[in-house]
């Protein structure tokens, strides 16, 4: 698929994890955990194993990552997490070392090329039970984003989404920007004057940057969306082809001036609040029970404001009501995935969770025992 559409080679990749036993099983099928994130040429810090004891004279960071991935490795071989698959992608293009995972008129059918294409190769090759109960996915950040739009947008192909300090999930707040009603990105009209617009800070609330610095930093780099930046890249994906043959503008990057047509567009096509709003009565079914969010409360680049805005309106949700679950960290940054026990990781926090998601879930005959050895 992406190949016809760049007409040029384009592959997919993917970094596999099988679990312990996998060789002396072969007729086990196994859930599939798809972890979404920027591109990975070996397991990402969190998952990656240590198979002897940090040595001694490793002090600071590099003894904790090493007395992390021992433990996740102890974890991972002795049976005390399910056994399942857990696999990451590596989806880098033209405008950045991430597709987001969508179908994009820009970027490509990423979307359609991982869920149609990769996913169905990895199953099959690493025996995977290969069907939409079994799955989970999770990310943070950019990750997080994919996470809950793989869910929204394939709600029968995956179980459950753990979203860990996603980027934009509601358009009406794009940092410090509503791009629905806010005419330009980089000011506010305040009672005195014009007031930038921030876009980064501190957890104390201290100011490092503003939308105006960074889009003016981007333009440097590269003209026409190319910066491989994080505004470019959301552009990139989100927008329609511009008359010029790249990427429509959502606003300006001298003035900041927005564009109401492209923003109408992202609505339509990208904004996940929105998206799940219009569309509750089809959506609401398949995705009751599935979405967990995990954020800071003081985001270094105020992404809580958008997850705040998702749930005041999808706690309100009936027919069905959601059945999922928010947690804020106070005075947490960018990058928050939760408060638990410093000296559990992530996958041995949240794997079991999605296991027993999965579980409870099952359809009658479906395969729970076959990868319980």
């Amino acid at each position: 698929m992406l190949t016809k559409f760049w007409g040029r080679p384009v592959y997919l990749g993917a970094i596999v994890l099988v679990p312990e036993g996998w060789d002396e099983h072969p007729d086990a099928r196994y859930p599939l955990i798809v972890e979404q994130d920027h591109f990975h040429r070996e397991l990402p810090l969190w998952m990656a194993f240590q198979s002897h004891p940090p040595s001694e004279k490793t002090k600071g960071g590099p003894r904790k990552a090493q007395e992390s991935g021992y433990q996740l490795y102890q974890d991972w071989t002795s049976g005390r997490m399910p056994r399942a698959i857990v696999m990451t992608i590596q989806h880098a293009n033209p405008y950045y070392d991430d597709s987001y995972a969508v179908d994009s008129a820009n970027v490509g059918p990423y979307g359609a090329a991982i869920t149609q294409e990769l996913i169905p190769y990895i199953e099959k090759k690493y025996r995977g039970i290969g069907e939409g109960w079994a799955r989970s996915v999770f990310g943070g950040s950019t990750g997080g984003w994919e996470a809950l739009s793989s869910q929204v947008f394939y709600p029968d192909f995956y179980n459950g989404a753990w979203v860990f300090c996603p980027d934009v999930v509601d358009f009406r707040a794009y940092g410090t920007t509503n791009i629905y009603e806010d005419k330009n990105a980089y000011w506010i009209d305040g009672q005195f004057g014009r007031v930038p617009r921030p876009s980064m800070r501190q957890p104390d609330g201290l100011i490092l940057s503003t939308m105006e610095m960074m889009n003016r930093y981007e333009l440097v780099l590269g003209t026409k969306t190319r910066s491989g930046e994080q505004f470019d890249i959301w552009e990139a994906v989100f927008s329609p082809v511009g008359k010029d043959g790249y990427p429509a503008r959502i606003f300006d990057k001298r003035s900041g001036k927005v564009d109401p047509e492209v923003a109408n567009y992202w609505k339509e096509h990208y904004d996940l609040s929105a998206i799940m709003q219009r569309d509750w009565k089809t959506l609401g079914p398949k995705l009751a029970g599935k979405m967990h969010f995990t954020v800071g409360e003081s985001d270094t680049f105020y992404l809580d404001r958008a997850v705040h805005l998702m749930k005041d309106w999808i706690e309100k949700t009936t027919d069905p009501y959601y059945r999922g679950s928010f947690e804020f960290g106070m005075r947490k940054p960018h990058c928050y995935t939760g408060d638990f026990d410093p000296s559990v990781g992530i996958l041995q926090h949240y794997l079991p969770k999605m296991i027993e998601h999965m579980e409870e879930t099952a359809p009658k005959g479906g395969d729970v025992k076959s990868w319980k050895y």
